[in-house]
C-alpha cells in the first residue's frame, strides 16, 4: 500500500473529513454499441455512494438502441436481448435521479459522460450532472502503484474480485468497491479530487458513420484508434495559415483551429461551422496552431498540454463562437 492509504484508515470522524469533498457520488458504468459519436448505449448501471463512498443503492437497465447491438463478443447483449428493452428516452427520468446532485464517477469517465450527454441531447433533455471524477485521473493523483491503468488493475490492487467483465452492474460494483478506498486515501492525504466540468450538449445532430466489419473493438464503428471521435475527412482548407490568432482581433480565414475537451454544442457542429468560415481543423497542436478552443485549459489533456508548451493562444467556447461570427476573409 502507499503511505496514503496507509492513512486512509485515519479518517473517522465527521471533522476529519474533507469540507471542501463532494456530498454523494454516482459510480456509472455504461456499455455500448461501439466508441464513435453515432454509437448507442445498450446497458447502464448507477451505484449511489454517499459522501464517504459508502454504497446506498444500486440500479441496472438494458436499453433498446434501435440498431445493432455491436461487439456482442464483449458485452453479450444481442439483438433478441435487446429487443424488448426499454428506449432510453423511457428510461431518461429514472437515469437522471440516479445522477442527481451527485459528481459522475466513472473508469475514463469521458467517455460514459460523452454517451451519456448524446442520449440525453437525443431525447431532448439534459442530464443532471455538473461534475464528474475520472478514477483513473485519481490513481494518477495518489500514485498507486498499479501495472496499467485498467479497470482490473485498480480492481486487483484493492482485492476487488470482478465477476463479469463488461456487464454494467459488475463493472459498476467493482468501480465502487475500488473507489471507496481511493477517496479515504485522498481524504486522509488532503489531496484535492480531480473534478472536471460535465457540459451538457445543447445541439445535436445525429451523423451516420459508414460501418465495417472487424476482429475487435480497436477497428469498430469506424473510430480512429485511441480516439472516442469518428473519423472524418474534411476538405482541404484551402486558404494558407496566417499564423496565430491575437487577443482582440479578428480570426482570419485559413487559421488552424484544434478543439480539446467537452464544449456545450456538439464537436463535430462546431467544427462543421469552422470549416465553413474557411478555417483549417486540427486534429493536433503543433507550432503551426493558430488557437485552441477548450472551456477547460487547465486541463491535462495532451492538446492543452502541448498548448501551453508552444504558447498557443487558448480562448473557451463562448468565445470562439462569438469569433466566428465575424471571420477576416484571407488576403485582407
Amino acid at each position: 500500500m502507499t503511505m496514503l492509504e496507509d492513512r486512509a484508515t485515519a479518517v473517522s470522524s465527521p471533522t476529519q473529513w474533507p469540507a471542501a469533498y463532494p456530498k454523494g457520488y454516482a459510480v456509472v458504468d455504461v456499455e455500448t454499441t461501439g466508441l464513435a459519436r453515432d454509437d448507442r448505449i445498450i446497458s447502464a448501471a448507477v451505484y449511489r455512494l454517499d459522501e464517504r463512498g459508502e454504497v446506498e443503492d444500486h440500479w441496472y437497465t438494458l436499453v433498446n438502441p434501435e440498431r445493432d447491438p455491436g461487439p456482442v463478443w464483449i458485452h453479450g447483449l444481442t439483438s433478441e436481448v435487446l429487443e424488448g428493452a426499454p428506449l432510453f428516452a423511457d428510461i431518461a427520468e429514472e437515469f437522471a435521479a440516479r445522477l442527481d446532485g451527485r459528481v459522475l464517477v466513472a473508469h475514463n469517465a469521458v467517455f460514459d459522460w460523452q454517451m451519456i450527454a448524446r442520449e440525453y441531447a437525443r431525447a431532448q433533455r439534459e442530464a443532471p450532472v455538473r461534475q464528474r471524477l475520472c478514477t483513473i485521473a485519481l490513481s494518477k493523483e495518489l500514485e498507486l502503484p498499479l501495472p496499467n491503468f485498467k479497470l482490473e488493475s485498480l480492481a486487483a490492487h484493492y482485492g476487488v474480485v470482478q465477476r463479469r467483465a463488461h456487464h454494467a452492474l459488475d463493472d459498476a460494483r467493482v468501480l465502487a468497491e475500488a473507489f471507496r478506498p481511493s477517496l479515504r486515501a485522498a481524504a486522509a492525504g488532503g489531496v484535492r479530487l480531480p473534478l472536471l466540468e460535465c457540459r451538457p450538449l445543447t445541439e445535436w445532430s445525429d451523423r451516420p458513420v459508414p460501418r465495417q466489419s472487424s476482429g475487435g473493438y480497436g477497428g469498430y464503428g469506424g473510430y480512429r484508434s485511441g480516439s472516442w471521435r469518428p473519423s472524418r475527412r474534411r476538405p482541404a482548407c484551402p486558404y494558407p495559415n496566417p499564423g496565430r490568432y491575437e487577443d482582440g482581433k479578428r480570426l482570419k480565414q485559413g487559421m488552424r483551429v484544434a478543439f480539446s475537451g467537452d464544449t456545450s454544442v456538439d464537436r463535430e457542429l462546431l467544427e462543421d461551422r469552422a470549416t465553413e468560415a474557411g478555417l483549417h481543423v486540427a486534429s493536433s497542436i503543433s507550432r503551426l496552431t493558430s488557437l485552441l478552443v477548450t472551456n477547460d485549459p487547465d486541463s491535462g489533456t495532451s492538446k492543452a498540454a502541448k498548448a501551453r508548451q508552444f504558447g498557443t493562444p487558448v480562448v473557451d467556447e463562448a468565445a470562439f463562437g462569438q469569433l466566428l461570427r465575424d471571420v477576416e476573409p484571407a488576403g485582407e
